[in-house]
Protein backbone atom coordinates (compact mmCIF):
# COMPACT_ATOMS: atom_id res chain seq x y z
CA UNK A 1 0.00 0.00 0.00
CA UNK A 2 1.46 3.28 -0.97
CA UNK A 3 1.61 6.43 1.80
CA UNK A 4 -1.37 8.58 -0.29
CA UNK A 5 -3.53 5.86 -0.34
CA UNK A 6 -2.73 4.84 3.67
CA UNK A 7 -3.47 8.30 4.33
CA UNK A 8 -6.71 8.58 2.35
CA UNK A 9 -7.98 5.44 4.33
CA UNK A 10 -6.87 7.04 8.09
CA UNK A 11 -8.64 10.22 6.79
CA UNK A 12 -11.89 8.24 5.93
CA UNK A 13 -12.00 6.71 9.03
CA UNK A 14 -11.34 9.78 10.85
CA UNK A 15 -14.22 11.47 8.76
CA UNK A 16 -16.21 8.37 9.88
CA UNK A 17 -15.45 8.04 13.37
CA UNK A 18 -16.25 12.23 13.72
CA UNK A 19 -19.48 11.94 11.87
CA UNK A 20 -20.54 8.95 14.45
CA UNK A 21 -19.45 11.18 17.42
CA UNK A 22 -21.18 14.39 15.99
CA UNK A 23 -24.36 12.51 15.51
CA UNK A 24 -24.00 10.89 18.83
CA UNK A 25 -23.81 14.72 20.63
CA UNK A 26 -26.42 16.19 18.36
CA UNK A 27 -28.46 13.98 16.11
CA UNK A 28 -31.66 14.28 18.88
CA UNK A 29 -31.07 18.09 18.44
CA UNK A 30 -30.81 18.12 14.32
CA UNK A 31 -34.40 15.71 14.02
CA UNK A 32 -35.56 18.20 16.74
CA UNK A 33 -34.77 20.99 14.62
CA UNK A 34 -35.95 19.47 11.13
CA UNK A 35 -39.32 18.61 12.53
CA UNK A 36 -39.77 21.79 13.86
CA UNK A 37 -38.78 23.23 10.27
CA UNK A 38 -41.47 21.49 8.49
CA UNK A 39 -44.01 22.22 11.26
CA UNK A 40 -43.46 26.00 11.17
CA UNK A 41 -43.54 25.67 7.34
CA UNK A 42 -47.07 23.60 7.29
CA UNK A 43 -48.32 25.97 9.55
CA UNK A 44 -47.38 29.05 7.29
CA UNK A 45 -48.96 27.70 4.61
CA UNK A 46 -52.06 26.86 7.01
CA UNK A 47 -52.13 30.25 8.08
CA UNK A 48 -51.38 32.30 4.54
CA UNK A 49 -54.59 30.07 3.35
CA UNK A 50 -56.70 30.96 6.13
CA UNK A 51 -55.90 34.55 5.22
CA UNK A 52 -56.67 33.70 1.99
CA UNK A 53 -60.22 32.89 2.46
CA UNK A 54 -60.50 35.48 5.02
CA UNK A 55 -59.77 38.05 2.49
CA UNK A 56 -62.14 35.81 -0.34
CA UNK A 57 -64.90 35.72 2.15
CA UNK A 58 -64.74 39.64 3.11
CA UNK A 59 -64.51 40.20 -0.74
CA UNK A 60 -68.05 38.79 -1.15
CA UNK A 61 -69.56 40.52 1.69
CA UNK A 62 -68.13 43.80 0.34
CA UNK A 63 -69.92 43.26 -3.19
CA UNK A 64 -72.97 42.09 -1.55
CA UNK A 65 -73.44 44.82 0.91
CA UNK A 66 -72.74 47.03 -2.74
CA UNK A 67 -75.63 45.23 -4.42
CA UNK A 68 -77.64 45.68 -2.02
CA UNK A 69 -77.13 49.41 -2.19
CA UNK A 70 -77.77 49.24 -6.24
CA UNK A 71 -80.75 48.00 -5.49
CA UNK A 72 -82.07 50.93 -3.26
CA UNK A 73 -81.75 49.04 0.31
CA UNK A 74 -79.29 51.85 1.69
CA UNK A 75 -80.26 50.75 5.20
CA UNK A 76 -79.55 46.86 4.19
CA UNK A 77 -76.45 48.24 2.97
CA UNK A 78 -74.99 50.62 5.40
CA UNK A 79 -76.08 47.26 8.56
CA UNK A 80 -73.64 44.61 5.85
CA UNK A 81 -71.04 47.29 6.11
CA UNK A 82 -71.01 47.86 9.47
CA UNK A 83 -70.68 44.38 10.25
CA UNK A 84 -68.02 43.36 7.79
CA UNK A 85 -66.36 46.17 9.32
CA UNK A 86 -66.04 44.88 12.41
CA UNK A 87 -65.23 41.13 11.55
CA UNK A 88 -63.74 41.63 7.86
CA UNK A 89 -60.18 40.80 7.11
CA UNK A 90 -57.29 43.31 5.15
CA UNK A 91 -58.10 45.94 4.18
CA UNK A 92 -62.24 45.52 4.01
CA UNK A 93 -62.67 47.11 7.28
CA UNK A 94 -61.40 50.14 6.09
CA UNK A 95 -63.32 50.04 2.30
CA UNK A 96 -66.36 49.54 4.53
CA UNK A 97 -66.03 52.16 6.81
CA UNK A 98 -65.30 54.41 3.46
CA UNK A 99 -68.23 53.18 2.00
CA UNK A 100 -70.97 53.58 5.27
CA UNK A 101 -69.79 57.08 5.05
CA UNK A 102 -70.45 57.51 1.13
CA UNK A 103 -73.42 55.98 1.70
CA UNK A 104 -74.72 58.06 4.32
CA UNK A 105 -73.40 61.33 2.11
CA UNK A 106 -75.69 59.36 -1.13
CA UNK A 107 -78.85 59.15 1.41
CA UNK A 108 -78.68 63.12 2.25
CA UNK A 109 -77.20 62.60 5.86
CA UNK A 110 -74.34 64.67 5.10
CA UNK A 111 -73.67 65.49 8.78
CA UNK A 112 -73.08 62.24 9.73
CA UNK A 113 -71.20 61.12 6.69
CA UNK A 114 -68.94 64.73 7.30
CA UNK A 115 -68.66 62.37 10.80
CA UNK A 116 -67.59 59.45 9.62
CA UNK A 117 -65.17 60.78 6.79
CA UNK A 118 -63.64 62.95 10.02
CA UNK A 119 -63.53 59.81 12.09
CA UNK A 120 -61.29 57.58 9.34
CA UNK A 121 -58.85 60.39 8.59
CA UNK A 122 -58.24 60.65 12.58
CA UNK A 123 -57.79 56.72 12.76
CA UNK A 124 -54.59 55.88 13.49
CA UNK A 125 -55.33 52.16 12.17
CA UNK A 126 -55.73 53.13 8.60
CA UNK A 127 -53.23 52.89 5.74
CA UNK A 128 -52.14 56.60 4.87
CA UNK A 129 -53.97 56.21 1.34
CA UNK A 130 -57.42 55.90 3.07
CA UNK A 131 -56.86 58.68 5.92
CA UNK A 132 -56.58 61.37 2.47
CA UNK A 133 -59.24 60.48 0.86
CA UNK A 134 -60.59 60.76 4.01
CA UNK A 135 -59.73 63.83 4.53
CA UNK A 136 -60.45 64.92 0.60
CA UNK A 137 -64.09 63.19 0.94
CA UNK A 138 -64.68 65.46 4.39
CA UNK A 139 -63.61 68.74 2.70
CA UNK A 140 -65.69 68.46 -0.46
CA UNK A 141 -69.14 67.73 1.66
CA UNK A 142 -68.19 70.25 3.92
CA UNK A 143 -68.14 72.87 1.19
CA UNK A 144 -71.88 72.53 1.58
CA UNK A 145 -72.31 73.04 5.42
CA UNK A 146 -68.34 75.08 6.80
CA UNK A 147 -67.23 78.49 6.08
CA UNK A 148 -64.19 79.07 3.89
CA UNK A 149 -61.52 79.23 7.11
CA UNK A 150 -62.69 75.87 7.61
CA UNK A 151 -62.42 74.35 4.41
CA UNK A 152 -59.25 76.09 3.74
CA UNK A 153 -57.96 74.30 6.87
CA UNK A 154 -58.93 70.87 6.11
CA UNK A 155 -57.94 71.38 2.08
CA UNK A 156 -55.07 73.23 1.58
CA UNK A 157 -52.76 70.65 3.48
CA UNK A 158 -54.01 68.63 0.34
CA UNK A 159 -53.48 71.12 -2.23
CA UNK A 160 -50.10 71.55 -2.66
CA UNK A 161 -47.75 71.24 -5.23
CA UNK A 162 -47.48 66.99 -6.20
CA UNK A 163 -49.58 65.83 -4.13
CA UNK A 164 -51.81 63.69 -5.44
CA UNK A 165 -55.18 64.94 -4.35
CA UNK A 166 -54.60 68.34 -5.46
CA UNK A 167 -56.88 69.31 -8.48
CA UNK A 168 -60.07 68.09 -6.31
CA UNK A 169 -58.62 69.93 -3.14
CA UNK A 170 -57.79 73.17 -5.08
CA UNK A 171 -61.40 72.57 -6.97
CA UNK A 172 -63.26 72.60 -3.56
CA UNK A 173 -61.07 75.51 -2.30
CA UNK A 174 -62.50 77.79 -5.29
CA UNK A 175 -65.75 77.01 -4.67
CA UNK A 176 -66.17 77.62 -1.21
CA UNK A 177 -63.92 80.89 -1.80
CA UNK A 178 -66.75 82.08 -4.34
CA UNK A 179 -69.66 81.29 -2.05
CA UNK A 180 -67.86 83.66 0.47
CA UNK A 181 -67.64 86.25 -2.58
CA UNK A 182 -63.65 85.68 -2.16
CA UNK A 183 -63.12 85.97 -5.83
CA UNK A 184 -59.53 86.59 -6.04
CA UNK A 185 -58.83 83.34 -3.76
CA UNK A 186 -61.40 81.60 -5.93
CA UNK A 187 -59.56 82.89 -8.74
CA UNK A 188 -56.13 82.07 -7.59
CA UNK A 189 -57.16 78.14 -6.75
CA UNK A 190 -59.00 77.40 -10.32
CA UNK A 191 -55.85 79.19 -12.03
CA UNK A 192 -53.58 76.42 -10.28
CA UNK A 193 -55.52 73.93 -11.97
CA UNK A 194 -55.48 74.81 -15.49
CA UNK A 195 -51.63 75.87 -15.13
CA UNK A 196 -51.22 72.41 -13.68
CA UNK A 197 -50.78 70.09 -17.08
CA UNK A 198 -51.35 66.96 -15.06
CA UNK A 199 -54.73 68.32 -14.28
CA UNK A 200 -57.38 65.89 -15.70
CA UNK A 201 -59.00 67.39 -18.68
CA UNK A 202 -62.23 67.29 -16.89
CA UNK A 203 -61.44 69.28 -13.90
CA UNK A 204 -59.57 71.87 -16.01
CA UNK A 205 -62.72 72.10 -18.08
CA UNK A 206 -64.42 73.25 -14.83
CA UNK A 207 -61.90 75.03 -13.93
CA UNK A 208 -61.85 77.28 -17.41
CA UNK A 209 -65.54 78.08 -16.80
CA UNK A 210 -65.27 79.18 -13.11
CA UNK A 211 -62.61 81.70 -14.25
CA UNK A 212 -64.48 82.70 -17.30
CA UNK A 213 -67.51 83.56 -14.60
CA UNK A 214 -64.90 85.34 -12.64
CA UNK A 215 -63.75 87.34 -15.79
CA UNK A 216 -67.41 88.40 -15.57
CA UNK A 217 -67.15 89.91 -12.17
CA UNK A 218 -64.41 91.23 -13.21
CA UNK A 219 -61.40 89.50 -12.52
CA UNK A 220 -59.17 88.09 -14.59
CA UNK A 221 -55.57 88.35 -13.09
CA UNK A 222 -53.86 88.22 -9.91
CA UNK A 223 -54.22 91.46 -7.69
Amino acid sequence: MSDDSFIREVDEQLREDNAKVLWDKYGKILIAVAVAIVVATGAYRGWLSYKETQAATSGDAYIAAIALSSNGKYDESIAALKLLGKEGSGQYPALARMRIAGELAGKGDKEAALKEFDAIASDASFDEDFKLVAKLRAGILAVDSQDYASISARLKPLAGAGLPFRHAAREALGISAMKENKLQEAYDWFTQIVSDLQATQGVRNRATIMLDVLAGKGISSAE
